[in-house]
């Protein structure tokens, strides 16, 4: 990952978003405050306008723009989680331009602080459920020998996979626990929004 892959990244999020904001605003509308959607995009347009003006000297540096952004431009539980995230991703990273080994380990503190933040496990219906099967996939692919594209693409699967995997799920963490029973069936926003952030990964390092 370079600084021009990763800015390309930050701006497939955004216009995922945009295109997304609708329909994960319907999700939120279900179990939550149906603000998701448009928290999501307001957050990562900022996220781009941010870095209009912005010369990293690293991809660390980069994404620790985007999560500070993040954090001050969305409201709720969204922006500490994700801007977290972000930012935990990019401190994590000593080298200028991560290999995809040094990626993956980003993502993984990325991880840690939402996890850390939210105490959410797999199972609880939130974004953790989208994120960490990515992770799985990514590493299990870097593992047995694949590239960056390969790993990014099976990331994205198994988040989609596991953002679907939510609908039977009964929420025992943030605002849609409060529902109890009546969370079961819906597919939680959170992890819809972060099947998109990689999904949006997998776009832009497989041209």
């Amino acid at each position: 990952m370079d600084i021009a892959l990763t800015r390309q990244w930050v701006q497939a999020v955004a216009e995922a978003m945009d295109e997304h904001k609708d329909r994960l605003t319907q999700l939120d509308a279900a179990i939550g405050d149906a603000d998701h959607g448009a928290n999501m995009n307001r957050g990562f347009s900022a996220a781009v306008t941010a870095l209009d003006t912005f010369e990293p000297e690293s991809v660390g540096q980069l994404l620790t723009k985007v999560g500070n952004t993040l954090i001050s431009s969305i409201g709720g539980a969204s922006g500490p989680l994700y801007g977290s995230a972000f930012r935990a991703a990019g401190k994590a990273l000593t080298t200028p331009e991560p290999d995809a080994a040094e990626f993956l380990a980003a993502l993984r503190a990325g991880l840690a602080a939402i996890q850390a933040m939210g105490a959410a496990v797999l199972g609880d219906k939130t974004i953790v459920d989208a994120y960490a099967p990515a992770l799985d996939a990514f590493a299990e692919e870097l593992g047995a020998g694949g590239d960056l594209a390969h790993a990014a693409a099976r990331a994205a699967k198994a988040a989609d996979d596991g953002a679907h995997a939510t609908i039977p799920l009964q929420a025992r963490k943030g605002r849609a626990s409060y529902l109890g029973p009546r969370s079961i069936g819906h597919q939680d926003p959170g992890a819809t929004s972060t099947a998109l952030i990689f999904e949006a990964l997998a776009k832009v390092v497989n041209p």
